[in-house]
């Protein structure tokens, strides 16, 4: 195995599919990518490790939900650009929704789709909210505040961010703890639909704030005026 790593040409393909089966049943239980560190670190490691693609770094399987995957076999298919890995699932729900596998929406069936297992406690608030929101995508506007505004487009969801800013400063103003609380949920709900209608995941924005710890403000906006 560790010679066929070699032959995945990674110039011309930086991120790949990787299929992952339960090794004794078979079954599928996601779809992921991984790129050439990915790889070595499942080899490695007997975890499965991805590379995220919309919040651009590297994950272990189970290192939020503790639904690990651990690695039986790896295989690569004929072109050497797709990888199959056989793993134990540890824990309940291969899929973030708390399902077992991520394939559970059956097309043209009168079967519902398994009921999920909570999976509150493995994602923060912002997460949860955010995949929610991005699910509203395919909602109906009719039916759905949040899918009204994608419908809408840019100028209403900018304008929902600019609107619920302003409420927010108030309430600073006034200086009423509820009020101010109940504004910045109101903002950060709209502006994480801003990013969802971008499709911009909020990892980013916490991962840009990490950046900054240690570097002092006036660093930062000199460091951004050079960037421009």
């Amino acid at each position: 195995m560790d010679n066929l790593l070699f032959d995945i040409d990674w110039t011309k393909n930086s991120l790949i599919p990787a299929v992952v089966q339960e090794s004794n049943s078979n079954r599928v239980l996601m779809l992921a990518y991984m790129n050439e560190e990915a790889l070595q670190l499942t080899y490695k490691t007997n975890f499965a490790h991805f590379y995220s693609r919309s919040r651009k770094k590297i994950w272990k399987k189970g290192e939020v939900s503790k639904n690990f995957q651990h690695v039986k076999e790896i295989y690569l298919d004929c072109d050497l650009d797709t990888v199959l890995l056989k793993v134990v699932q540890v824990g309940a729900c291969a899929c973030h929704t708390g399902r077992e596998s991520c394939f559970f929406n059956k097309i043209d069936a009168n079967e519902k789709p398994s009921k999920p297992i909570s999976t509150i406690d493995s994602y923060s608030v912002i997460d949860r909210l955010y995949h929610t929101i991005q699910e509203r995508k395919h909602s109906h506007a009719k039916t759905s505040y949040t899918a009204s505004l994608f419908a809408k487009g840019d100028n209403s969801i900018l304008k929902k961010v600019v609107e619920e800013a302003g409420e927010f400063c108030f309430a600073i103003k006034d200086g009423n703890e509820k009020e101010i609380i109940y504004e910045a949920a109101d903002l950060v709900f709209h502006t994480l639909v801003a990013l969802a209608h971008k499709n911009i995941n909020p990892d980013l924005v916490k991962q840009e704030l990490l950046k900054r710890f240690g570097y002092s403000g006036v660093e930062e906006k000199d460091s951004r005026q050079n960037r421009r």
